[in-house]
């Protein structure tokens, strides 16, 4: 019997997205990954304000750490706020650790955040990307077919 496919993330609320990724990197394969947070942070999360478009995540010491991920201070807080650009550590299972390990060292490829996001429980989860940079021309092609296909559906919009 055939296993049943794995349900997309269920992203309630969405805080912060990374757009560029799918134009700078060949995403290879997504994992969903808890965020380790401390004090504040939930909070200023919740008013949705995040950025990650600087981000990268590595893995260092068996553990999972995402990098310069911008979680500002929460404007109502006290003098125990966070500190915005702290590395947080990523929640994920001792085998997807060793998998993003063997793939970042081996095969020479990155660990990049697409979005972060309350699930349905409201946890703060963070949607992981292995990926592979592309080079200059793979843009430059995917532009092309881009601009092509929106050429096309205008093109048999117009004449259907």
């Amino acid at each position: 019997m055939a296993r049943p496919k794995p349900a997309t993330f269920d992203k309630q609320k969405t805080v912060a997205e990374n757009r560029r990724v799918r134009f700078d990197y060949h995403v290879e394969e997504t994992y969903e990954a808890g965020l380790a947070l401390h004090g504040t942070e939930v909070k200023s999360l919740r008013a949705g304000e995040a950025s990650i478009k600087e981000s990268y995540a590595e893995v260092r010491d068996g553990q999972v750490w995402l990098i310069n991920a911008n979680i500002p201070e929460y404007s109502h807080g006290n003098r125990s706020n966070h500190e915005p650009r702290r590395p947080r550590k990523l929640l994920l299972h001792e085998r997807e650790i060793n998998k993003l390990f063997g793939a970042v060292e081996r095969k020479g490829m990155t660990l990049v955040p697409l979005s972060v996001y309350f699930n349905s429980t409201g946890r703060a989860k963070v949607e992981l990307a292995l990926a592979k940079g592309k080079q200059a021309h793979d843009k430059r092609q995917a532009t092309k077919e881009r601009d092509w296909k929106r050429d096309k559906a205008r093109v048999m919009r117009d004449r259907g």
